[in-house]
């Protein structure tokens, strides 16, 4: 990323907190896509390291072509001051915006006071923006907060406790969460890091997860990617130019109310321990039974092609493509961005990994749920767990320089 010549004087007398600064020129070698939702990126420009446009009707990072790393954070509110919580909200914004683009937060990692922190902590030096996207969402929790009980979604519930959930505390939940996603790990870690030093002593990490090798698509037109079990993941998947459907299934709608959240969506966050060790040691024949689908082609059942219409009766009644297809759960329809992940080992001498499962919809009471407790009974179950959990709120996009996440929600005049 590229750094903006520090100032001393000017750090001297305001400090990060407020620079207030707007978008500026895109790093070298970068190509904004100006499409308003981050939903277009031109393939040479991704490969180039393209940046994705922060400004928006929706924020980026939901039907944005998907990138290939992700670093996913939930923080708790330690502040209870409003106005300063805002404050916080619009320096983060500021942030984004400059990270997004491929550019140092505030004046940079380098060149200031020596006597003062630097405003950015250095690691993406030198990095392309990596098609980085910033996306925030707010918890049932955090209306508990700020007076802001009256402004809870109504679809912002709390999750139902599902069959076979061994959910850790410590891994569920939150006030508010930050999505980043990028092409360079390191860019993503990089986003995540600034906005929590940005906070420091008004909101803290409850937890995080690294993820690696996308297991959903937005972009149909590329080959399908595959989980850890080896099979394709997100055939079916809402594409990011289907506006219709996105329309339908993800963007929440005018009617749907509350205002504030018109143009939003809602995210549930999953973390799903694979038991690997036990997948490895079934036959194919049972894992392609198990899935519904054919491991080498992705194939539904009885179908030649990974994208021939399923004939779900052909499969076996606890097979997980049929008990998760829309036509099992009266419709109901998600925007899946999962990724896979590996976090050392259990203690046992078993990885830890699993698929970090996020899901993106209009409604979870239409969506994720209905769905979740069809798969009740999915065979899939002995050999995954869901051990973590979170809901979140996630409000429009930014329209311009002069707005900020959350405005929407605390008032522009806030």
């Amino acid at each position: 990323m590229t750094e903006t010549p520090a100032s001393p004087s000017r750090r001297a007398l305001i400090g990060w907190g407020g620079a207030g600064l707007a978008l500026g020129a895109v790093a070298a070698g970068g190509a904004v896509a100006m499409t308003g939702t981050g939903q277009d990126v031109d393939p040479v420009g991704a490969e180039a390291g393209a940046a994705v446009d922060f400004h928006g009707d929706q924020q980026a990072g939901i039907a944005t072509p998907v990138q290939d790393r992700l670093h996913f954070a939930a923080f708790d509110v330690k502040t209870d001051d409003r106005a300063e919580f805002v404050r916080m909200l619009k320096d983060w914004t500021a942030a984004a915006r400059r990270m997004t683009a491929g550019q140092a937060v505030g004046e940079g990692a380098y060149g200031g006071l020596a006597e003062a922190p630097p405003d950015d902590t250095g690691e993406a030096l030198g990095l392309k923006p990596s098609r980085l996207t910033l996306t925030i969402g707010f918890g049932p929790s955090l209306f508990e907060k700020f007076g802001l009980a009256g402004r809870r979604p109504e679809a912002l519930v709390d999750l139902p406790h599902f069959a076979g959930d061994n959910l850790d505390r410590n891994r569920s939940g939150g006030d508010l969460c930050v999505q980043a996603c990028a092409d360079d790990p390191q860019v993503a870690v990089h986003a995540i890091r600034n906005l929590a030093r940005i906070g420091f002593g008004k909101v803290v990490i409850k937890w995080s997860q690294l993820g690696f090798g996308k297991t959903s698509s937005t972009t149909p037109e590329e080959q399908t990617p595959r989980n850890l079990m080896g099979f394709k993941d997100g055939t079916r998947n809402i594409a990011g130019t289907e506006t219709d459907r996105l329309k339908k299934f993800v963007w929440v709608g005018e009617k749907d109310g509350p205002e504030w959240m018109t143009g939003g969506s809602y995210l549930v966050a999953r973390r799903i321990r694979m038991h690997i060790e036990t997948w490895d040691r079934t036959s194919l024949q049972e894992q392609e039974d198990i899935i519904g689908r054919d491991k080498g082609e992705g194939a539904p059942v009885g179908k030649a092609k990974e994208r021939d219409e399923p004939f779900l009766k052909a499969m076996l009644p606890d097979a997980h493509v049929r008990l998760a297809h829309p036509d099992s759960n009266d419709g109901a329809t998600i925007l899946r961005r999962g990724y896979s992940f590996t976090d050392g080992t259990d203690g046992l001498g078993r990885l830890d990994a699993g698929l970090f499962f996020l899901a993106y919809q209009r409604d979870p009471r239409t969506g994720f749920i209905p769905i979740q407790r069809n798969l009740a009974i999915d065979s899939l179950n002995e050999y995954i767990q869901h051990v973590g959990s979170a809901l979140f709120a996630i409000p429009p996009g930014v329209r311009d320089k002069d707005d900020w996440w959350g405005s929407t929600l605390f008032g522009k005049e806030a």
